[in-house]
């Protein structure tokens, strides 16, 4: 039986690892509300979707016009598409944590972030290397965090997430990064911090609740069923997007 608050101890690994999973937190009926809905926008192809081939990761296709080409990615700006999707951003087992997590009463979920249905689906789905959400987001602090409901199962044969314990409070230099984005790997000293990964494998209704600083990445899904997961991103409502910015292109919902 879940209480709607992290304990102590739940509290003190977050901030020590960045990232924490909390299982069996999303009822069976909300699941199947959420992934009727969705199926149905992307089966309908109602846009927002961001495809495979516009991300131009590794293994996905190279346009839209390519073989596997329409293999949708994501499901975007969920939270107006439909009641379910805002039945769980809102509900208490998330903004009580939330709240909690980032050290305030009053807090917002983003539209321009995440707010999506992800899927990864059997053949031309894409690996997503090491990266922070930080570095696509724009605020004031960088104290944000993301919640990711597994819809399914999550293991490593279908490209669940990894996480890179306690990065969330590491400054590095941007020589590190491919592109100002993915840690590079053939550098001994991110060899050493890729070597400490995680791939947490979460059952359906499992949630994990990550520091947007803390590096992750997701590998290919070599199973034959796609992978579905919904992930909505929550800022301090004093921690404003910067104006202009892509964090600033769509209003934050607050949570009360």
């Amino acid at each position: 039986m879940h209480t709607h608050s992290f304990s102590p101890a739940e509290l003190d690994r977050f901030h020590e690892q960045g990232f924490i999973v909390i299982k069996g937190l999303a009822d069976a009926s909300l699941r199947a509300d959420i992934l009727a809905a969705g199926k149905d926008h992307l089966a309908r192809a109602i846009e927002p979707i961001e495809y495979e081939a516009d991300t131009h990761y590794p293994g996905a296709p190279s346009s839209r016009e390519a073989a596997g080409g329409r293999t949708a990615r994501r499901l975007l700006q969920v939270y107006a598409r439909h009641p379910a999707f805002q039945r769980w951003a809102m509900s208490p087992q998330v903004a009580e944590r939330v709240k909690q997590l980032l050290g305030s009463p009053a807090v917002a979920l983003t539209q321009a972030h995440h707010n999506s249905l992800m899927t990864k689906q059997p053949a031309f789905s894409s690996v997503t290397h090491w990266h922070r959400d930080i570095r696509y987001w724009s605020f004031e602090h960088s104290n944000l965090v993301s919640v990711w409901l597994a819809l399914g199962q999550e293991v490593r044969e279908n490209g669940c997430l990894g996480f890179l314990p306690g990065t969330h409070t590491m400054e590095m230099d941007t020589e590190r990064f491919e592109n100002r984005a993915f840690l590079r790997t053939d550098l001994p000293e991110n060899k050493a911090l890729i070597d400490s990964a995680v791939f947490p494998e979460l059952e359906a209704g499992d949630v994990v609740f990550f520091h947007a600083m803390t590096f992750h990445a997701a590998g290919w899904n070599r199973t034959e069923a796609t992978k579905y997961s919904l992930v909505f991103g929550y800022h301090r409502q004093d921690n404003l997007p910067l104006p202009g910015s892509r964090s600033a292109s769509l209003p934050s919902i607050p949570l009360d």
